[in-house]
């Protein structure tokens, strides 16, 4: 991960959890498969400093799991989804990152 990325990555919790909870999939496609979410305010939207809580980055095991097929593919989709969803955090849209390859 590049310096000035890492550095920029504060008051950021990163959390594994089973699945997404109902609420996180309910607006989405029903074919659409859930790996990761940001919950927080994007860097580029921020006034003044860190808030108290953290922002929160979780990963989806199950679903990374059931769509992968091997450990090398699982590992791949973990560090793509996680690219991800700090791509969010920076405050990167869904085209931004579907340019960069995170999509």
């Amino acid at each position: 991960m590049p310096l000035a990325i890492k550095q920029s990555l504060k008051n950021l919790d990163v959390i594994i959890e089973e699945w997404p909870a109902p609420d996180e999939t309910q607006d989405l496609e029903p074919d659409y498969i859930l790996f990761g979410m940001y919950t927080g305010v994007p860097l580029t939207e921020r006034e003044g400093s860190i808030t108290e809580l953290p922002d929160r980055i979780s990963i989806y095991r199950q679903p990374i799991l059931r769509h992968c097929s091997t450990r090398i593919q699982v590992e791949k989709e973990i560090r793509t989804t996680l690219w991800h969803e700090v791509g969010h955090y920076l405050g990167l849209g869904e085209d931004d990152l579907h340019r960069l390859g995170y999509g």
